[in-house]
């Protein structure tokens, strides 16, 4: 799976990553990036990965990736007639997504949620998950994701899943 689209990097969050003016119009995903990541991924609660571009390792976007679980009946009927009978099935949560305000408009977002969608997909041959689920902030926030095929929850508009047999079927050349 590619770490970079030239000119930008997408790694896992280190010390040397400069978080201190990241700004993307949120506070909560703001403070977040500055204040809490680094303690998530060195206990192993997310798995924080930044976008970077040059010249710099100055933090233009970031993501979060999380193991969870989903309760069955939640998820649309037509959807778990087909999975079996457990009341909770495990998913990958998109935690977090966001992109420095003074790079909206650039595709960074959209960048980031297929690098995360590739991540998912292939963490999920080893650790079982059967869709991303994402809690959107706010209506753009869900917007954006439903234009990538995410699905509300009935109970839940704000919580979007897409399921894992979709997203293998945009990268097939991650399943061979």
């Amino acid at each position: 799976m590619p770490k970079s689209v030239a000119p930008y990097r997408i790694t896992s969050l280190g010390k040397h990553h400069d978080r201190s003016t990241f700004a993307c119009g949120h506070p909560a995903l703001d403070r977040y990036l500055q204040q809490q990541a680094r303690q998530d991924a060195e206990k192993l609660i997310a798995a924080p990965l930044v976008l970077t571009g040059p010249p710099s390792a100055t933090v233009l976007g970031y993501y979060t990736l999380s193991a969870a679980h989903i309760e069955a009946d939640k998820l649309p009927a037509e959807l778990a007639k087909r999975l079996p009978r457990y009341p909770n099935l495990p998913v990958t949560l998109l935690g977090r997504l966001a992109v420095e305000q003074r790079c909206k408009g650039k595709g960074l977002g959209a960048l980031l949620l297929v690098h995360a969608l590739q991540n998912s997909l292939a963490a999920a041959a080893q650790i079982a998950a059967i869709a991303v689920v994402v809690d959107a902030k706010d209506e753009a926030a869900a917007a954006f994701y439903r234009r990538f095929g995410f699905i509300a929850l009935q109970a839940e508009p704000a919580r979007l899943f897409l399921p894992l047999k979709t997203v293998a079927k945009l990268f097939p050349e991650e399943q061979a």
